[in-house]
């Protein structure tokens, strides 16, 4: 029998939503309250953020782009000549005490440099202040930026229910108080070290080590890694994979090109996790993903990355790789602005295995752009699906099957086949049982509301066409339950009306008419990533591999010179006037040798092991009877002393004070300091700003 296929999208325009407690549309009010995410492509285009932003300047110091973001600041500057590097601070506003930024923070370019901020509290105005240093000292040529505005991120969907998946963030985007940061570069990721209270033997070396220890859940301390650059395999992996347990941590990366060349991410047996802001390419992992959710989890958040092709698998339909981004066995789990370039499977949730209890699962704001299938293909679970851009998808958008309650709401679907498919019913079957996609499993039931489409192969058919076979029960409003009678026609599933529950989360979806240029401005790294391709409308219906995409893929390397302390390649020339702004010494690099400080002493002979500010500490200097450490300050400054001890007393002008994982800091009034014994221990750090 010919069937006949209702186009049954409808609009939000049409209907009354005034009795809507959970969400809010009004596009009016969005603009009122300057909700983020609204008018997005005119608030964040360079030519207004430079117009907003103030920039003071000291010898033609260049400022060439800065921003407010997510979150974050950046801001880039042209490099200056015989400048040795750049010391960084930032403050609120205009009568705020400066604080300073950590050096890893600070890349070098070939012809700039650009330092990224993190962790600040959204709607609030920052300040940025870049100094330059010249044999140590900072000299007076400097820039300051103002004016630098910051938005929140999104924290919506099931990843916020019950709990929270900001990891070692606050869910205002400030860093945790008692969170450790652990910076990791190509160069160091094998020999980054740190002490986890519970490990076999500390410190733990190499990354793997660090998040083996964490698992075990005796150090406590919320757990920040910043990557920076191209990071290809490490040493230790498990399978191929960065393995994640543990709880209460953040993996992100650092601006707009940090990329996870070559290996994935797993995370199993995790609670409160986030995974933010970095690019995937060419993984070879033994599971094939380039980022998986194994057993076990709970509060998972992972936003805002660049999800590439893996290598290619042994199976015919694992040309691209295995799985982009797959979750398994984990509840209470947001999927955000995630920007997937032509995946070949982009998003399983369940794997088969018998699961008594449902997984909660939100997708909202990604980018599948030009990718294959598994948009998501979803078994056993809650799933709510809005505010996705589908461009240029071969075979599939969203699936459902085995028991699955999923709920597609305000989605753009351009040049889409077949946009949601539920198994062995309605379009899937549209060619015959033989040809379903689904490898003959019972179908799940979807509710659709409110979606956009164009240039699609194929329209939803509704539950008005047949009450037994369809693709979805198409609703007129937000707020209308699927009634018990409607079940899918293999399996019998009925839909579990979580959406209009009470229970239910609070969420405030973009407006389907702005949903694509929203996506396409913030899914993906920041400032849409270092990794460009432009793809054609000829590739709206392909799925096997695009040699050009592969190609730039395998070529692929980042352009940073220098990290942190190496910041410049340039040779200093003689100091200008110094201008006291801030000062380390370094006693593995340095020795007793300071222009600034006064040091009497020993150094110890022992070779010691510690990570500060993305610096590897070796060397230290004996606190005895004997040491003496003298400075001046002018002004108010904080000082801080690594010591190579967790727990030791130190006497600062004669007053004591012990050491908190191995720190010790204190604010220091303008004047002459000393810094003598009061328990033996050894000074590794000094840091003065």
């Amino acid at each position: 029998m010919k069937r006949i296929f209702l186009i049954a999208f409808v609009f939000a325009s049409m209907l009354s939503l005034t009795s809507c407690s959970k969400m809010a549309i009004d596009e009016n009010y969005l603009e009122k309250n300057n909700l983020l995410y609204t008018n997005v492509e005119q608030e964040f285009k360079e030519t207004k953020q430079k117009l907003a932003v103030s920039l003071t300047t000291q010898d033609n110091f260049q400022v060439v782009s800065s921003a407010g973001g997510l979150e974050s600041v950046y801001v880039e500057w042209k490099n200056i000549t015989n400048v040795q590097k750049y010391n960084v601070y930032y403050r609120e506003n205009s009568t705020a005490t400066w604080k300073s930024v950590d050096g890893m923070l600070v890349r070098t370019y070939q012809t700039y440099s650009r330092v990224d901020i993190l962790g600040l509290a959204a709607g609030t105005t920052y300040q940025v202040r870049i100094v330059c240093v010249s044999n140590g000292q900072e000299i007076a040529k400097e820039a300051t930026v103002t004016n630098l505005v910051v938005k929140n991120h999104v924290r919506e969907g099931f990843g916020f229910v019950n709990g929270t998946s900001s990891g070692a963030y606050n869910d205002n985007g400030t860093l945790k108080s008692n969170a450790v940061v652990l910076y990791i570069t190509n160069d160091n990721k094998n020999t980054v070290s740190m002490n986890v209270t519970g490990a076999n033997s500390n410190p733990c070396v190499g990354l793997q080590t660090i998040l083996n220890a964490f698992t075990k859940k005796q150090d406590t301390r919320p757990l920040n890694v910043r990557m920076i650059g191209n990071v290809t395999d490490f040493s230790t992996m498990e399978g191929g994979d960065i393995l994640i347990g543990g709880q209460n941590i953040t993996f992100e990366g650092i601006g707009k090109d940090a990329t996870a060349n070559g290996w994935g991410i797993r995370v199993k047996n995790a609670s409160n996790i986030e995974i933010r802001n970095i690019g995937f390419m060419l993984t070879d992992a033994s599971e094939g993903d380039d980022i998986g959710l194994q057993q076990g989890n709970d509060h998972i958040w992972v936003h805002n990355c660049d999800l590439f092709y893996g290598k290619a698998g042994s199976d015919a339909d694992q040309a691209k790789g295995d799985g982009a981004l797959d979750t398994k066995k984990s509840m209470y789990v947001t999927h955000s602005y995630n920007h997937f370039w032509d995946t070949g499977k982009s998003n399983l949730v369940g794997n088969g295995e018998n699961i008594t209890t449902q997984n909660y699962i939100t997708f909202h704001h990604n980018w599948y752009d030009h990718s294959d299938s598994r948009h998501p293909r979803i078994r056993v679970a809650t799933v709510h699906v809005y505010n996705n851009l589908f461009d240029g998808v071969s075979k599939y958008g969203v699936g459902a099957t085995t028991g699955s309650s999923v709920f597609v709401e305000s989605n753009v679907f351009k040049n889409t086949k077949n946009p949601i498919l539920s198994s062995l019913q309605g379009t899937d079957i549209a060619n015959g049982s033989s040809n379903a996609t689904f490898s003959g499993e019972a179908g799940g039931m979807i509710k659709a509301y409110n979606n956009l489409s164009s240039g699609t192969t194929t329209a939803i058919i509704s539950h008005l066409n047949s009450s037994t076979s369809f693709d979805a029960y198409v609703s007129q409003s937000r707020n209308e339950q699927v009634p018990s009678s409607y079940k899918t026609l293999s399996g019998g599933t009925t839909y579990n009306n979580f959406d209009t529950a009470s229970s239910m989360y609070s969420y405030t979806p973009t407006s389907v008419s702005s949903v694509e240029s929203n996506v396409k401005a913030y899914a993906g790294r920041i400032q849409g990533g270092d990794f460009n391709y432009v793809f054609t409308d000829a590739d709206n219906t392909k799925s096997d591999v695009n040699t050009g995409l592969m190609n730039a893929l395998l070529a692929y390397s980042d352009s940073i010179l220098a990290i942190g302390e190496n910041q410049t390649s340039t040779t200093p020339t003689e100091p200008e006037n110094p201008q006291q702004g801030s000062s380390t010494h370094n006693f593995t690099t340095q020795g007793k040798t300071s222009s600034f400080f006064t040091i009497t002493g020993n150094m110890n002979s022992s070779s010691f092991n510690f990570t500060f500010d993305g610096l590897t500490l070796t060397k230290a200097l004996k606190i005895e009877s004997s040491t003496n450490i003298s400075f001046k300050t002018t002004s108010s400054m904080q000082l801080t002393l690594v010591l190579t001890d967790a727990t030791k007393r130190i006497y600062i002008d004669g007053v004591s004070y012990t050491s908190a994982s191995n720190l010790v800091r204190v604010t220091l009034a303008a004047g002459n300091h000393t810094i003598t014994k009061q328990d033996t221990t050894n000074l590794m750090y000094i840091k003065l700003v």
